[in-house]
């Protein structure tokens, strides 16, 4: 199996189920790990964990609360004083909630959570990945997936965790479609992917019987992160390793367009307009 010693790599969400998974995949490795999460005692316990069962050293932890814009943004702050960072793997999120939950900023938490950490880290880290290309960023989106409703994006009006779970999810796709279009050329990609289905992780098992194991979604995101023959892929979402359709308000220019100017006013982190090392977050 090819080493990854050459490659840093981030992944969000890193302190349980599928990125921890994630994480002991890719230490074996030998990867520099940046893994990310929001409890301290669980960071140290990862690194120690990662460590005694792979013998990689070359491991950090970042601390962040994506229920905080602020604390998102503060992340990308530290992750950009990194001389390199080749994979961006945005895992983080929750899963279908039993009720409305609002984030620090007021928003609507799985949209801020599991979409706004996307598009602040993906925006704001253009300018690193585009020096330490090649690199890629993997959105872990879901098959489920619903069309966002512009008038009640934050579903104050008939809050639901499954359209609230699954919007976030939808947005991420949307997301990973147009940052592609402002990197072509550049040598960083950009997909998304469904990993596997009810895998058996705390935002899973409260609502759902467990499909496919942890193991399997894993391997699927390590799929995107390292197979050489995606090499030139980009844009594009995929159902475990296989491309796939997205829902149709991926598709949609103008859906995209709504999004994005919607991203910038709720963050104010504007959408890149530039290609390649010119990008600018």
């Amino acid at each position: 199996m090819q080493s990854l010693s050459d490659r840093t790599i981030l992944i969000t969400g890193a302190t349980d189920g599928l990125g921890r998974a994630l994480a002991h995949r890719l230490a074996a490795r030998g990867a520099h790990l940046v893994l990310h999460g929001r409890n301290p005692d669980k960071g140290r316990k990862l690194l120690a964990e990662l460590e005694a069962a792979t013998g990689n050293t070359n491991l950090t932890y970042e601390l962040a609360d994506f229920s905080s814009l602020r604390e998102i943004e503060d992340l990308a702050d530290r992750l950009l004083r990194y001389e390199r960072l080749n994979v961006l793997v945005n895992n983080a999120g929750i899963g279908v909630e039993l009720a409305r939950q609002q984030s620090q900023d007021g928003y609507e938490l799985t949209f801020q959570v599991d979409y706004l950490a996307s598009y602040i880290l993906g925006c704001r880290l253009l300018p690193l990945l585009t020096r330490s290309t090649p690199a890629r960023i993997i959105n872990v989106s879901s098959a489920g997936q619903s069309p966002l409703d512009f008038d009640d994006i934050m579903l104050t009006r008939s809050w639901d965790g499954v359209q609230a779970y699954c919007q976030a999810k939808l947005a991420q796709i949307m997301l990973t479609i147009d940052l592609a279009q402002v990197l072509e050329g550049s040598d960083v990609t950009v997909n998304a992917l469904h990993p596997a289905s009810y895998m058996p992780t705390k935002i899973v098992t409260h609502l759902f019987t467990p499909q496919d194991t942890i193991e399997d979604g894993a391997k699927n995101v390590e799929h995107l992160v390292t197979a050489p023959e995606l090499d030139r892929t980009t844009g594009r979402y995929f159902n475990r390793t296989r491309l796939a359709q997205p829902s149709a308000q991926a598709l949609n220019a103008s859906a995209r367009a709504r999004l994005r100017a919607l991203s910038e006013q709720l963050t104010g982190i504007p959408f890149p307009v530039a290609v390649g090392k010119g990008a600018q977050s």
